[in-house]
């Protein structure tokens, strides 16, 4: 397994991806900006940046392994010269959600709600990355990141609809979906 990555997704007037859309699900939102920049490891912030999203990655908690073989099989890299469209999802989950054990919550995430499942019928188009920023105190539990071809922006609709139809959504307290494009 590769070792924990830390990632900056900063927001603001500069970076490599111009935000075409911010839209506040649930909770409170964030400032718009106009560009995010992604940067990686212990690249230096642009002090820019409005704001700044935190997020490390991580060994994969709630896939077994069979669901790990098929992901790492269909799976697509990041930062594909054709996928120049991207979404962002901070995510957080309500205190309910951490009040249950770990196998309470694979049975919401995969058994009920069939989160990996789903995700899978949307691979390879879609690329995903996973980054924990509950681990380092940050104000949202996750951030999702997505890469896919402009092509392939109503596939990446529906995998985003059909996730937030399942029980697992009903304990997300905050949720934003940025999309952007290069």
């Amino acid at each position: 397994m590769p070792q924990p990555l830390l990632v900056s997704f900063v927001g603001g007037p500069y970076g490599s991806w111009a935000v075409e859309r911010m839209t506040t699900i649930t909770g409170p939102g964030l400032a718009n900006v106009e560009h995010l920049a992604v940067l990686e490891g212990s690249e230096i912030q642009p002090a820019s940046g409005v704001w700044t999203l935190r997020g490390v990655t991580s060994n994969e908690r709630s896939v077994e392994r069979t669901e790990r073989v098929a992901l790492v099989a269909r799976q697509q890299g990041l930062n594909r010269a054709e996928a120049t469209c991207a979404a962002l999802i901070p995510i957080t989950k309500n205190t309910a959600w951490w009040e249950l054990t770990q196998d309470e919550r694979r049975l919401i995430f995969e058994v009920r709600s069939r989160h990996i499942a789903v995700g899978l019928e949307y691979l390879p188009a879609v690329s995903r990355r996973l980054h924990h920023g509950r681990d380092l105190g940050e104000e949202f539990d996750f951030l999702t990141w997505f890469e896919y071809r402009r092509d392939d922006t109503t596939a990446f609709e529906d995998l985003v609809g059909r996730l937030r139809e399942t029980e697992e959504w009903s304990y997300v307290e905050r949720e934003i979906d940025i999309r952007l494009a290069r």
